[in-house]
């Protein structure tokens, strides 16, 4: 029984050896003269795989290094074959494209495992070869999803070979499919990119992908600071994974948003590589994540890939590793297997998360998403291969916000402005001023404000054209301060600036601080004078035709009613004996309707009941008549009466006689020139054509040509401008309202980041009140305001004083009346003379 036991023991044991693999395992690395950082990445994994007993725990894996020229096909071919017959199991390596392809073939020949850690943009991987380089399609994707995400609508492509046309085509796929164009341009082989680069300033494009050899990505972006396109506002996309590795301490305070990808995992990294020593210059230093490429980290990764794959499959199956002869007809049996469990093996090395999908191309991997800041190169985010969203950033948005203001506290701004009472003006004094202490104004005192807010310094700069900013269609260029942000010669832009659709296109503006509208200024309407006849004023001609119509008609029907009715008839004769006849004769009835008319009554009264209803119905039509002229009459008599000739856009568009205009090129004319209503169309066309010009080149002399205008002429600006003025201006006013509804902001180059910092301080100014003192302050106090309004207040709070013009007419009323009496005086006393003397003269006769 004992015998049997020990037997089956022995025989199990040697079984067991026979199955094991080798104690040692050789593996080939061909490395370049330059991959020294890659042989010893090589090199320390093979050590670190050695100590660790749960790998390949009775097996030693042994480097066998070979150096080849990266141009030397044929050399590297025999290289590789030596390499065979001492019988390695893995052929790791070169760099070089030249070479690779030609051990690629050699190890598909022989089924030998190829593992390769460069960047290889062929859609179809080789059946012996593992690469554990992303393809470039996948990385291109990280790309376009973080253009999209920083919402990039124009962007240029600095490349230097074709293989970054390759990197980047899926971006130039995505960003084919928008209306705005994009600029590819290649490096020169020269050195010198400073003409390439001053022709992309020139083209004012802000947002760069760089994608070019991690030596060169310093260089170029050295000289891109000597041209000055190293701004707040320029994002550069590097398109190296190798970002990290790069001295980039001369642009740390500069505000460049300068952003990369990183393959490996820092933390991961800073563990492994510590006791490293890399040759930096010459120099041996300590291995850091500074220093440690990803090419560097992934032959790392890919000796452990090749280590827990051989050791899965030695627990499957009998692994015979043998020397194989490049003459012969001999493969490696165990190749293909071997092959197959690298692709299905999942692990976590430098380079984060190992993965490979059936057609042997890397998946399921991190990038992390790494930016430039003052404290140098550090992670913001990541990007996922196979996230939906893709891209994620672990920075908030507030930290985000706190780091811009951190980096704007002490940096100088350039303000460009225009010469607009009362955002910016001249100081008054008497000594010469220079610099920001020449200038004084709403704009001024604004500006001022969000600079102690945020810690900034600031000058201002007049804009040289003197425009505020209009596109030219025929040449596709901006002028005035537009044009200053564009060429970033100005990083703001603050004045009496109209936010409008066409310049949002071009630059961006903060959020508003003064809402306003475009309304007409025109003169005043010269004082009409009084009437002499005002007092008749109160009732119209009508009213008055009527009212002589109903005296005389109520009159006679007093008088035929008089005489119809018997209560009228005489009752009494006089003390003579004669009878009396009835008093309502026709001008008794006269004089009675005048009297009740004038409130002044009369020396008999009706005593019929029909006379009587014909009294009161007429003494009610004098009581209201009379109560609503005398109302009325004092209205007209204390009211100035100021006729104007218009009273709105409606009236201007009717009319051909009065001028109107407003700035050239500013918003005021684009929103006529764009509008789709007819009057403003029409009044865009009576502008556009008026003979001479009726648009001015500043708001100023729009002001000046209304006042000179002797009502000739009426500008269009906005309502703030008209506001000044009319406080100043007796002479001028507004007419109507408000034609539209728009707005003023601060204008900052596209893509500024201090646009969010500025937004709030602007709405904190605004609770706190502080935006309505400073418009009170240029509008009602300071040169000159107020003026008009205290003039008006003294007019409307003290009655007005009846002048003679006023009442003449009543005087010359009076004065006709005594004079007509006069005359009939005269009249009656001739009448009755000539008819006392005819009556004496008859009489005298009769006697005789």
């Amino acid at each position: 029984m004992c015998t049997c036991l020990l037997t089956y023991l022995l025989v199990s044991y040697c079984l067991s050896q026979i199955q094991a693999l080798p104690d040692i395992i050789k593996i080939g690395g061909l490395f370049h003269p330059a991959d020294d950082n890659q042989e010893l990445a090589f090199r320390q994994a093979v050590e670190r795989i050695n100590e660790d007993r749960m790998i390949l725990p009775r097996s030693k894996l042994v480097a066998q290094i070979e150096r080849i020229s990266p141009f030397d096909s044929f050399h590297a071919g025999k290289r590789v074959c030596g390499l065979l017959n001492v019988g390695v199991a893995a052929i790791f390596g070169p760099q070089s494209s030249h070479t690779a392809s030609h051990v690629q073939s050699i190890c598909d020949n022989m089924e030998i495992p190829h593992l390769e850690n460069r960047w290889e943009y062929r859609l179809r991987r080789e059946s012996c070869l593992v690469n554990l380089y992303p393809h470039p399609n996948i990385l291109s994707k990280a790309y376009v999803d973080i253009v999209k995400y920083w919402g990039w609508r124009t962007f240029t492509i600095i490349y230097e070979s074709n293989d970054g046309i390759v990197r980047l085509q899926e971006l130039l796929k995505a960003h084919g499919q928008t209306p705005y164009p994009i600029t590819v341009r290649q490096l020169t082989d020269t050195g010198d990119y400073r003409p390439l680069l001053k022709q992309i300033k020139n083209s004012a494009e802000a947002h760069i992908v760089l994608d070019c050899s991690t030596d060169k990505i310093y260089e170029v972006l050295k000289q891109a600071q000597q041209i000055g396109m190293m701004s707040d506002y320029h994002s550069y996309l590097i398109t190296s994974l190798d970002l990290h590795t790069i001295n980039l301490e001369e642009f740390r305070y500069g505000g460049t948003n300068i952003t990369g990808f990183r393959l490996i995992n820092e933390k991961i990294v800073g563990d492994v590589v510590r006791q490293w020593s890399i040759e930096d210059k010459g120099v041996l230093r300590s291995a850091n994540l500074t220093t440690v490429k990803s090419e560097t980290a992934l032959m790392y990764d890919a000796v452990h890939l090749f280590a827990k794959a051989l050791h899965d499959l030695d627990t499957s199956q009998q692994i015979d590793i043998h020397p194989i002869n490049c003459d012969g007809q001999s493969t490696w049996q165990h190749g293909f297997s071997l092959i197959n469990y690298m692709k299905i093996v999942e692990m976590k090395g430098l380079t984060n998360v190992i993965k490979f999908d059936h057609q042997g191309f890397r998946t399921d991997f991190v990038l992390d998403i790494v930016e430039l800041s003052q404290s140098g190169i550090r992670k913001i985010g990541n990007w996922n291969s196979t996230s939906p969203e893709g891209i994620n950033f672990t920075r908030t948005f507030s930290q985000k916000q706190q780091e811009i203001e951190a980096n704007l506290k002490n940096k100088t701004l350039i303000v460009t402005t225009i010469l607009s009472n009362p955002y910016c003006m001249h100081k008054e004094s008497v000594i010469s001023l220079s610099g920001n202490d020449q200038f004084e104004g709403y704009a001024v005192d604004l500006i001022h404000e969000i600079s102690k807010s945020l810690g900034f310094h600031y000058k201002i700069q007049l804009v040289p054209d003197g425009s505020y900013g209009s596109y030219n269609k025929l040449n596709g260029e901006w002028n005035g301060m537009i044009r200053e942000l564009l060429e970033q010669r100005a990083d703001l832009a603050i004045a009496d600036l109209t936010i409008t659709f066409e310049r949002e296109q071009a630059v961006d503006f903060t959020t508003p601080f003064m809402n306003l509208g475009v309304s007409i200024l025109y003169r005043k309407p010269v004082k009409q004078p009084p009437n002499l006849f005002s007092f008749l004023s109160p009732l119209s001609l009508d009213v008055w035709i009527y009212m002589a119509t109903a005296y005389l008609g109520v009159s006679v029907l007093l008088f035929i009613l008089a005489k119809f009715t018997p209560y009228e008839w005489p009752a009494y004769t006089d003390p003579n004996g004669e009878k009396v006849e009835n008093q309502f004769t026709l001008l008794n009835c006269m004089w009675f309707a005048i009297g009740s008319l004038m409130q002044q009554g009369c020396d008999f009264l009706p005593k019929a009941l029909s006379t009587r209803m014909v009294a009161g119905m007429w003494w009610f039509f004098t009581l209201i008549m009379i109560s609503s002229y005398t109302a009325n009459l004092a209205a007209f008599l204390t009211v100035e009466r100021m006729d104007s000739p218009i009273e709105g856009a409606e009236d201007l568009a009717k009319q051909t006689r009065i001028k109107y205009g407003a700035l050239k090129g500013g918003s005021t004319a684009a929103f006529f020139r764009d509008s789709k209503i007819s009057t403003y169309q029409r009044m865009w066309s009576f502008m556009e054509s008026a003979r001479p010009s009726v648009f001015t080149s500043s708001n100023g002399e729009g002001v000046e040509r209304v006042a000179k205008g002797k009502g000739n002429y009426a500008f269009l600006m906005e309502s703030t401008s008209i506001e000044y003025v009319t406080e100043r201006n007796c002479e001028l006013t507004q007419v109507g309202g408000m034609l539209d509804t728009k707005s003023y902001g601060i204008a900052t180059p596209p893509n500024s980041p201090y646009r969010t910092a500025i937004n709030s301080v602007i709405l904190k100014l605004q609770e706190e009140g502080k935006l309505h003192i400073l418009k009170t302050k240029w509008w009602k106090e300071k040169r000159g305001g107020g003026k008009c309004r205290v003039e008006t207040s003294k007019s409307s709070s003290a009655a007005n004083e009846l002048g003679l013009a006023n009442v003449g007419g009543v005087f010359v009323v009076l004065m006709g009346g005594m004079g007509v009496a006069c005359v009939i005086a005269v009249c009656e006393f001739v009448w009755k003379s000539r008819k006392v003397a005819v009556e004496e003269r008859l009489s005298a006769i009769l006697q005789e």
